[in-house]
């Protein structure tokens, strides 16, 4: 998978990856249009389909709603990878078919903008500049409901 890198810092919790007032809604598309909005009110119009989040530590921390990663879904959030994440946040991703990859060090190595790619098979991330480093290889089971678009989709499929 290929695709550009948004750059985010540590503790990024729930409210700021789609803020409270949003709550009402929970069809990916409206929730995409605010996603980030509170760090980067341009991030619904820059992010493209198949790009990446790259953050530090705590990533998903706050609140356990999955309003968090159905917005970062709508948006085109291929993955997200950070240093660790708010266990929760985790599962909550997981559900609705966004994996989350830890990668600790890719907060120094990935820069903002940047195009990387990711080998889920080899559990590597390379930079555009073939630096490259491995994360927290994803069991299979977690791979075949990641693959599935998500939990219900995988039990709906196990029958």
């Amino acid at each position: 998978m290929k695709g550009k890198a948004w750059k985010f810092g540590n503790d990024i919790d729930t409210d700021i990856i789609i803020p409270g007032r949003y709550l009402i809604y929970t069809d990916e598309e409206t929730l995409s249009q605010h996603c980030m909005e509170g760090l980067d009110p341009d991030f619904s119009e820059k992010c493209s389909e198949g790009d990446f989040i790259v953050a530090g530590t705590n990533f998903g921390c706050g609140s356990s709603r999955e309003h968090a990663p159905i917005a970062l879904k709508g948006a085109g959030v291929k993955a997200v990878i950070a240093e660790s994440f708010a266990r929760i946040f985790y599962r909550n991703a997981t559900n609705v078919g966004v994996p989350l990859l830890e990668a600790p060090g890719i907060s120094e190595l990935i820069q903002d903008g940047e195009e990387i790619t990711v080998d889920m098979e080899n559990a590597t991330i390379t930079s555009s500049n073939g630096d490259s480093i491995e994360f927290k290889k994803l069991p299979p089971f977690m791979l075949e409901i990641l693959k599935q678009g998500g939990l219900i989709e995988y039990l709906k499929n196990k029958r």
